[in-house]
């Protein structure tokens, strides 16, 4: 049986603070519409890892990364009370593309059981 971490227990109340702060204080158009999907932190707890996942294209994927680094400040104020920690951990917005590639995964399954590529259209086949 694995032993829960702490990391682990922090990780989750980081997400779960940073998701509410979005929901309710955050007034940066460029975060709009962003999902935390995960925070991993190190062992030491001095960095946390924040994936977030933006709907849109490369540029709106820029924007949100941005938006977040502008407000790293912000954020680290206000979820700070919430952990409880002697020091807050520094927070890293990293783009977490796993739903980007989970669609294309499934695009190339289904495009397989038809039999088809799934960059033909329907006029060439």
């Amino acid at each position: 049986m694995k032993p829960y971490l702490r990391a682990e227990r922090i990780s989750g109340k980081i997400q779960h603070a940073i998701t509410e702060l979005l929901s309710k204080k955050m007034q940066d158009p460029r975060i709009e519409m962003v999902t935390i999907s995960g925070v991993k932190l190190t062992p030491d707890l001095r960095i946390a890892y924040v994936y977030i996942t933006v709907f849109g294209d490369k540029k709106r994927i820029s924007e949100a990364l941005d938006g977040f680094k502008n407000s790293k400040g912000f954020i680290k104020k206000r979820i700070a009370p919430k952990l409880g920690l002697k020091y807050m951990p520094d927070l890293r917005f990293v783009h977490d593309d796993s739903f980007d590639k989970a669609a294309r995964m499934d695009e190339l399954i289904k495009s397989a059981l038809i039999g088809t590529s799934p960059t033909d259209t329907p006029d060439e086949q």
